[in-house]
């Protein structure tokens, strides 16, 4: 069997990558939002294409989130495949109409009739400082309404390969990448934020959580951020003689059910770790779906580490104090080891 050749990428530029294939392998590809043009995206996930691809193909709009989304899904239905950048995802709002009542609902309103093979990327995540308009999550915001697919990638090469998943897709699909994990030098280096890419092009299945590390005593479950959080708890835990088993969730829509209940039946204990709010969240779906269909395999209270009900701090130390961390993750294990 041929080695598979590694390189290191940061997370936006395996991102780029995985567009820039795509594009190369389907004219129909082609991506538009705000400053992602000549500046390749605020985050870096088009940097680059515009040389290659021209302003036909990479196209920045005005700032107009209504409109550019409303433009994506009116060429999806014609048969192309856009990639629409929503800067942030705070910023959905303005643009709700378009995302949930035309992107979601055109396929079943149609019956079937009318696809809509687009992707909704959008920035999410807090942890840098900008504040209660710039730094939610809002997995479960999407995940709630029917109609489209929604993934949160954590490695680089989850990254492009679930990029060319979702354009590839004949669903609208939200791609949720997280800031922090992109690499970018204006912001904190991670060491998590870069990652071995294949340079060819490869589908990572929607909707497949992975596990990370495989263990005995209890599931913790984690996503983006909370996932590499999650490792650094798992190496503490572990010194102190208890073996965790961590799964990355990867996709919120489709979720991976069998994953989760099938390590709970290893472990008997589980906690859901989750950058997003805690009330009415992901958490608070995987809590619902182990009390309808494992309850008997528990041998302790879900445990759930999430975002209190607040708006997200601009102050550091008060940002910080409320984002889950890998010493909150190793404190609340610890409580669920002695439940």
């Amino acid at each position: 069997m041929q080695e598979v050749k590694k390189r290191l990428l940061t997370g936006n530029k395996a991102m780029a990558e995985g567009i820039r294939q795509e594009m190369e392998n389907n004219d129909e590809v082609f991506v538009l939002g705000e400053d992602i043009g000549a500046y390749g995206g605020i985050f870096g996930s088009t940097e680059g294409l515009l040389e290659e691809f021209g302003p036909e193909r990479i196209m920045d709009t005005p700032i107009s989130e209504t409109a550019l989304i409303g433009a994506a899904v009116g060429a999806a239905t014609e048969g192309m495949r856009p990639i629409a950048e929503l800067m942030f995802v705070d910023f959905f709002g303005v643009a709700m109409d378009q995302i949930y009542n035309q992107m979601a609902k055109i396929p079943y309103m149609s019956g079937g009739n009318v696809k809509v093979p687009m992707v909704l990327m959008t920035a999410v995540g807090g942890g840098y400082n900008d504040a209660a308009q710039h730094s939610q999550t809002l997995y479960a915001t999407f995940g709630h309404m029917p109609g489209m697919k929604v993934v949160a990638p954590t490695t680089p090469y989850d990254l492009k390969g679930m990029m060319i998943s979702a354009i590839r897709d004949d669903n609208p699909v939200v791609f949720m990448f997280h800031k922090t994990l992109q690499g970018l030098g204006w912001m904190e280096q991670l060491d998590t934020s870069q990652g071995h890419v294949p340079e060819e092009a490869y589908t990572v299945p929607l909707g497949k959580a992975n596990i990370v590390k495989e263990g005995s005593d209890m599931t913790i479950i984690g996503m983006q951020m909370t996932t590499h959080y999650g490792m650094q708890a798992v190496k503490e835990l572990e010194e102190q003689g208890v073996d965790a088993e961590l799964i990355d969730l990867r996709s919120i829509v489709p979720l991976d059910k069998e994953t989760i209940l099938n390590s709970l039946k290893k472990t008997g204990r589980i906690m859901i770790v989750d950058e997003d709010y805690k009330s009415f969240g992901v958490s608070a779906e995987i809590a619902a779906i182990v009390a309808e269909e494992g309850l008997f395999d528990l041998e302790a209270p879900v445990k759930r580490l999430a975002l209190p009900d607040v708006p997200i701090p601009y102050s550091r130390p008060m940002e910080q104090f409320i984002i889950p961390t890998a010493d909150k993750i190793v404190k609340a294990a610890l409580e669920l080891r002695d439940q």
